[in-house]
């Protein structure tokens, strides 16, 4: 019997600024407009961003995720200002390996709220929630090796660059390669 659906997971991940919370339904509005207005800088990193979606497609999105949140099999989360409880992008802890365990974080903030550290913020937050509460053994962090802004990330919060996959995906117009950056941090880097 697989028991990841029984791991537990808090309402809540609290940071001085922000507040992360699991993808519930209802989101799908916020994640909408966020992506609607932040489409022309995601779609060069981020496929979902690339084709355009309805609203009612975000939301089923959002869904399916939840589902998938209730299972432990991905864990999306949204990011929220405490100040406003505003919208501000999504995180999560993906490719989980429950059996080592290792997850592997990735990000992506509305264009309006970059720039300002909530992501190296959040992604501190989740880093040491996968280590200390999910007894996490790997973190990782995967982006494209052009993205400087997604690269300072995880080499802001002392992630070891492990290596680059050449050729490991397609650009946003499906012709050209591009080569992947894969960081990791493990529990022995904190000491």
């Amino acid at each position: 019997m697989d028991k990841t659906s029984l791991i537990e997971f808090p309402d809540r991940i609290e940071t001085p600024r922000l507040y992360i919370r699991p993808c519930m339904p209802g989101d799908g509005p916020d994640v909408f407009n966020a992506i609607q207005e932040s489409r022309n800088e995601l779609k060069q990193w981020l496929p979902f961003a690339r084709k355009a979606q309805t609203l009612e497609e975000v939301e089923a999105g959002v869904r399916d995720s939840y589902a998938e949140f209730i299972k432990k099999t991905d864990i999306r989360l949204h990011i929220y200002l405490k100040d406003t409880d505003g919208f501000i992008g999504s995180t999560g802890f993906h490719r989980i390996d429950w059996d080592v365990p290792k997850v592997e974080i990735g990000y992506w903030l509305h264009t309006k709220h970059t720039k300002k550290g909530y992501i190296v913020e959040a992604v501190n937050a989740l880093t040491h929630f996968a280590l200390n509460e999910l007894s996490c053994k790997r973190v990782e962090i995967r982006c494209d090796d052009r993205n400087a802004g997604s690269k300072r990330v995880p080499e802001k919060l002392g992630f070891t660059l492990e290596g680059i996959i050449r050729h490991d995906h397609l650009d946003e117009n499906g012709t050209d390669a591009r080569d992947t950056c894969v960081y990791s941090l493990i529990p022995a880097d904190l000491n």
